[in-house]
C-alpha cells in the first residue's frame, strides 16, 4: 500500500479514536449554530451543511444520526430535510470515494478470487442492495459508505441511490429533531406533546416498516418474471421434494395441521438416514463397540476368548434394524396421515408448479429436501 494512503488511514483512525475516547459527541452542540441562526439564518444553514458533509466521511459513531437530528431541531422539518438529504448524500459519496481510493485496489488484489461472486452480484443488483440498506436505519451510515466503496458499484449510481434511499430515514429523524427543537418549556405537558410522541413512535416503528417494505420488494423482484404463469387455483398446499429426514418431518407437520401435502421421492422413503446413513451406521457402530468392550474385558478381571466377527451376520442385523424402523417412514404410514406420496423425479417449472411423471402439480408452497452428494475438493 502506498505511503500516502497509509498516512490518510492513520489520520482518519486517529480522529475516530480521539472522538470516541474524548466523548466527542458532547462537542457537537447546537449552541454555536443557534447563535449563527439568530444572526444570519443563511450563514447558519450553509455552515451546518458543510460541517455535515465534512464529518460524514470520517468513521465517527452515531454522528450521522446526531447531525440529522440537529438539522431538524435548528431549521425545522422541510429545511432540515433539504439540508440533511443533500449533505448526507454528498458526504456519503465522499466517504465512498475515500474508501475506494484507500482500500479497494489492495483488497481486490489480495482477495479478488474470493470476492468475484460478490462483485458480480453488485454489478447486477448493487443499486437494489444499497437502496435496501439505506432503508434500514440500524445499519451505520458510514460503514455502508465504506463497504460499498470496496465494491464495483458506480459512484454516480451510489450517489443517486443514497439521495433517494436516505429520504424516508431522513424524514423520520429530522421530524423527531424538529419536534425536539419546538419544545419551549420544562413542564411535562411541554415535553410530551403529541407531535413528539408521534415522532419517536415513527423512529421505533420505521425499522420494522422498512424491513417489511424491503422483503416485499425482494419478493416482487423474484416473482415478477413468473406472474403470467401463476395458477388461479392450486391442487395442494405444499409439495415436498425428497422423503428423507427433512422432507418427512415437513410433510408430517403440514399434514398434522390439516394441510394438503404431496410428497415426491425418486428412490427410497426415509432417504439416506434410514437406508444408507444414520440407522445403518449406528448399527455398525454398535457392533464395533461390542468388539472393543470384549477386548477390554480383561482389564476389568473378566476372562473371555478372542471375539470373532461374522460380517455377514453383522450386516444381516443392520438390515433387520432398518426393516424394524422402515414402517415409520413408509408410504403406507404417510398415506394414512393424509399425505399424497408420489414416486418419481420432480422438476420445478415455476414458483407454484412442480412436474412429476409428466403431471403438473399446482401448489402454494414448495419444500426442497433433496439432500446432497459428497464433493471431493480439488486438493492435489
Amino acid at each position: 500500500m502506498q505511503l500516502k494512503k497509509l498516512i490518510i488511514i492513520l489520520i482518519l483512525a486517529s480522529i475516530s479514536l480521539a472522538f470516541t475516547l474524548l466523548d466527542g459527541q458532547r462537542y457537537l452542540s447546537l449552541d454555536v449554530f443557534q447563535r449563527f441562526y439568530q444572526d444570519d439564518p443563511a450563514l447558519a444553514f450553509w455552515a451546518y451543511f458543510f460541517t455535515y458533509i465534512l464529518l460524514i466521511p470520517i468513521p465517527l459513531p452515531t454522528v450521522g444520526f446526531l447531525l440529522t437530528l440537529g438539522a431538524g431541531a435548528l431549521f425545522g422539518l422541510w429545511n432540515g430535510l433539504l439540508l440533511a438529504s443533500f449533505a448526507s448524500a454528498i458526504g456519503g459519496t465522499l466517504g465512498f470515494l475515500l474508501s475506494r481510493y484507500l482500500l479497494r485496489d489492495w483488497l481486490q488484489q489480495k482477495y479478488g478470487r474470493h470476492l468475484r461472486p460478490l462483485n458480480e452480484g453488485i454489478r447486477k443488483d448493487g443499486g437494489f442492495y444499497l437502496f435496501s440498506l439505506r432503508l434500514i436505519p440500524i445499519m451505520p451510515f458510514t460503514i455502508i459508505n465504506a463497504l460499498m466503496g470496496l465494491t464495483p458499484i458506480r459512484a454516480g449510481l451510489f450517489y443517486l441511490v443514497t439521495q433517494l434511499g436516505m429520504l424516508p430515514v431522513g424524514f423520520v429523524v429530522v421530524n423527531a429533531g424538529a419536534e425536539l427543537g419546538s419544545i419551549s418549556g420544562a413542564s411535562v405537558s411541554d415535553v410530551l406533546t403529541p407531535g413528539l410522541i408521534l415522532a419517536f413512535a415513527m423512529l421505533g416503528l420505521f425499522p420494522l416498516l422498512t424491513h417489511a417494505v424491503v422483503e416485499r420488494l425482494k419478493s416482487h423482484r423474484v416473482y415478477r418474471p413468473y406472474r403470467q404463469v401463476k395458477p388461479s387455483q392450486f391442487d395442494t398446499n405444499m409439495v415436498v421434494i425428497g422423503a428423507g429426514s427433512a422432507g418427512l418431518v415437513s410433510a408430517y407437520i403440514a399434514a398434522a395441521v390439516k394441510a394438503k401435502v404431496t410428497l415426491v421421492e425418486n428412490h427410497k422413503m426415509g432417504g439416506d438416514c434410514l437406508n444408507t446413513g444414520c440407522v445403518p451406521s449406528k448399527a455398525l457402530i454398535r457392533a464395533a463397540k461390542s468388539i472393543k468392550e470384549i477386548k477390554q474385558a480383561g482389564e476389568l478381571g473378566i476372562e473371555v476368548s478372542e471375539p470373532k466377527v461374522d460380517f455377514a451376520k453383522v450386516m444381516a442385523r443392520v438390515h433387520r434394524v432398518v426393516e424394524r424402523i422402515e414402517p415409520h417412514d413408509s408410504v403406507e404410514r404417510y398415506t394414512s396421515l393424509g399425505v399424497d406420496c408420489v414416486s418419481g423425479q420432480a422438476k420445478i417449472v415455476s414458483p407454484w408448479q412442480v412436474e412429476v411423471n409428466g403431471r403438473t402439480i399446482n401448489t402454494c408452497n414448495i419444500v426442497i429436501a433433496t439432500g446432497a452428494r459428497p464433493s471431493v475438493p480439488p486438493i492435489p
